[in-house]
């Protein structure tokens, strides 16, 4: 979670509004940008739910036996079509935290799920992924800040064109189910 955005999380559970969970069975997708904190919101999405989780990009590495750092570098397309092969290989009504670039390239694949947002601010973005070494560089021809900023703001464009359900929703639907007598 980005802490610049605990009080407005906090400020939005508070609010009235609705209260979408998923259906019995349907898949629960975690997406967001490169270093949201998505995988770190998995076992705790998955326990609340009390349904299996899987790490995408960890099974695609466990089943390829490839670093996706290498992967993403040299052969994006490759990457890109095992991932979303994979999801729809999944079984239904797992959990599923999928990489930073899923949304915004299979946004078309995730129409079935439902699909949570986890939000982060541009500056923790920047911050994480400056700190992280250990990312592929998705575009190696600019600057790292370049990359960071242009990544950031294509993606956040991207993202907002697709149904998602955002964090917020997610934690008030599941507060008023603790209190529903």
């Amino acid at each position: 979670m980005d802490p610049r955005l605990a009080s407005a999380l906090r400020q939005e559970i508070a609010q009235p509004g609705p209260l979408p969970l998923p259906a019995e069975g349907q898949t629960v997708v975690i997406a967001g940008h490169r270093a949201a904190g998505k995988t770190r919101l998995l076992p705790l999405v998955s326990a609340v739910l009390g349904r299996p989780g899987v790490d995408l990009d960890a099974e695609l590495s466990r089943r390829s036996g490839r670093s996706l750092r290498d992967w993403v570098v040299e052969d994006t397309d490759g990457f890109r079509s095992a991932e979303r092969s994979l999801l729809l290989e999944l079984p239904r009504g797992s959990v599923v935290s999928v990489g930073g670039g899923f949304l915004s390239n299979h946004p078309d694949a995730l129409h079935p799920y439902y699909t949570l947002l986890v939000p982060v601010s541009f500056e923790t973005y920047r911050e994480r992924l400056l700190a992280d070494t250990t990312r592929p560089r998705l575009r190696p021809g600019m600057s790292l800040e370049e990359e960071i900023s242009t990544i950031y703001e294509q993606r956040q464009v991207l993202h907002a064109r697709v149904p998602t359900v955002s964090l917020a929703d997610f934690l008030r639907a599941l507060s008023s189910l603790g209190s529903q007598p």
